[in-house]
């Protein structure tokens, strides 16, 4: 009896109506107001878990991509040239910038337009990715993921590489040949070719600025590319450079020795030296007859053969007038006399 009255008191109100103890279940809408309130949350914590990694791209690496471009063009050009080789002399000049074009929309054609590095980025183990994609979902492993070039990025490259300069290589060729910058102050001409060197200042400065970011943060070595949002990656991760720089070294040392010969060679006597090194050589077996017929400066037959005064010694008359008009105190290399003046050989004196 006891357990029926506490059954019956649990399940009914003092007020007779059943009891409301037990929660109502949740709107239908109740998970679309959830997700509304955590979605700022899951969008502030996600760009940290899918941001790119950041890499950094050796800046020599790029610098020698474009260079070793460069190397191959003229290569090119070269072996193109000598197809002209047997043709009127300068004709293939006046179509230099059509060339010039040629050979850069070939190397385009096959190499960006297919989705290839160039010669040069491909040496450097660099290719071209899309900056503007780069916002990579899902697992990512090195940070050189992306995709390539898009069509219409790599249609903008032909026309601002090869299009671009062919054109600005003609308009300064014509100009020149027109002689737009003699015209008068106020002509069209004139007004043309100022605001032609205007153009070419500020894209040097615009270039020499971007060199300077360049070289801060390794992005885009041109204002195309940092314009197209091409930057240039790794092809590999774990590929090096493939450019031994040998025979460059080599090239670079025998350039600086060379310069230093010619800039000290023509301060340096070469009477005297050889005068200094005679004892030192092999051949000792010098008469004096045979001496007497050979000039002592050049060691060899006079042409003009002229008398000095007062050793009486046979010069060439060139040796000897440039030694005199070089040092008035010259000496004789054969007896160290002061030669004061010389005479021809069977001759008048001469000074």
């Amino acid at each position: 009896m006891v357990r029926e009255t506490l059954a019956s008191s649990s399940s009914s109100s003092p007020s007779g109506s059943p009891s409301t103890s037990i929660n109502p279940p949740p709107p239908e809408d109740a998970w679309i107001n959830t997700y509304q309130k955590l979605i700022p949350r899951w969008q502030s914590t996600t760009p940290s878990h899918q941001s790119a990694i950041p890499i950094a791209i050796s800046r020599v690496n790029q610098i020698d991509a474009a260079r070793l471009d460069i190397e191959m063009s003229a290569m090119l050009k070269e072996q193109l040239v000598k197809i002209f080789s047997l043709m009127k002399p300068g004709m293939l000049f006046q179509y230099e910038p059509e060339l010039d074009a040629f050979l850069e929309f070939l190397i385009w054609r096959f190499s960006i337009w297919v989705d290839k590095p160039t010669p040069g980025n491909g040496l450097m183990n660099l290719r071209y990715r899309d900056e503007r994609a780069i916002e990579m979902r899902g697992k990512v492993r090195t940070g050189l993921e992306g995709p390539g070039l898009t069509v219409a990025q790599k249609i903008l490259y032909c026309i601002a590489t090869v299009g671009g300069q062919y054109f600005w290589a003609r308009l300064q060729s014509f100009s020149a040949f027109r002689r737009w910058g003699d015209s008068e102050q106020r002509s069209l001409a004139r007004w043309i070719w100022l605001l032609i060197q205007h153009v070419e200042g500020i894209y040097k400065a615009a270039s020499f600025s971007n060199l300077l970011l360049f070289l801060y943060t390794g992005r885009y070595r041109s204002l195309i590319e940092r314009a197209l949002r091409a930057r240039l990656v790794y092809g590999s991760p774990n590929m090096n450079r493939a450019v031994s720089f040998e025979y460059m070294n080599r090239q670079l040392v025998w350039n600086e020795f060379s310069e230093m010969l010619l800039l000290l060679l023509p301060l340096l006597n070469s009477s005297s030296i050889k005068n200094f090194l005679r004892p030192f050589s092999k051949d000792k077996s010098s008469n004096s007859a045979t001496d007497e017929t050979l000039c002592p400066i050049c060691q060899a037959i006079p042409t003009l053969p002229f008398l000095a005064i007062p050793c009486q010694h046979r010069f060439c008359y060139y040796c000897l007038q440039t030694r005199c008009s070089a040092a008035p105190s010259f000496q004789c290399p054969r007896c160290g006399e002061l030669v004061a003046a010389m005479q021809r050989h069977g001759g008048s004196a001469s000074t």
